[in-house]
């Protein structure tokens, strides 16, 4: 209990007071919300019905078109990326990067909650990225010690893999949401 004021403190922090009432904030969280539910419903799915190999596969299918029909529904382009990609679909551009490193940097430093950041840019766009942290159970698939037939189908699908090494706690990546400019 103790813990949601700092994380009501916390976030305005790292949300310039104005963007605080840009609605878009409140669409990008929902969004990103919406894209992290549905990707942890779908691999939950696969896990416990073929496990991890297959949850691999539905991935490599599933994470894009749910991310395109969720863009489609918010009408912002919602994604996800990392430092270290599975899918090179996904890689940061330079302003993504440096925040990815800055998140990276949080939570080492023990933020309490995912750190979050939305930018509104010169010409009306605007940027919402929240931190995805490795869980216990992104370990079977992210983590060191990967069962060997899951690290061959991590390298049949993804042959560019950087993706694993990671801890409990660690940053796995962002939801990204890119708002386009307003129309004139």
């Amino acid at each position: 209990m103790k813990r949601k004021p700092l994380l009501v403190l916390w976030l305005l922090v790292t949300v310039p007071a104005a963007a605080q009432d840009d609605e878009r904030l409140t669409l990008s969280r929902d969004a990103a919300a919406q894209l992290g539910q549905e990707l942890t419903a779908t691999l939950l799915a696969a896990l416990g019905t073929d496990g991890a190999v297959e949850a691999i596969r539905v991935c490599s299918i599933e994470a894009s078109p749910i991310a395109a029909r969720i863009s489609e529904q918010a009408g912002a382009g919602v994604g996800r990326t990392a430092l270290r990609l599975r899918n090179p679909d996904n890689a940061p551009d330079a302003d993504a990067r440096t925040v990815l490193t800055m998140f990276e940097r949080d939570l080492a430093a023990g933020a309490p909650a995912p750190p979050q950041q939305f930018d509104t840019r010169a010409d009306g766009s605007a940027r919402f990225m929240s931190a995805i942290v490795t869980q216990p159970l992104c370990l079977t698939c992210h983590g060191s010690e990967i069962a060997p037939e899951v690290a061959a189908e991590i390298a049949r699908h993804y042959p560019e893999d950087q993706a694993t090494g990671f801890t409990a706690g660690d940053l796995r990546g962002a939801f990204l949401i890119e708002w386009p400019a307003p129309d004139e």
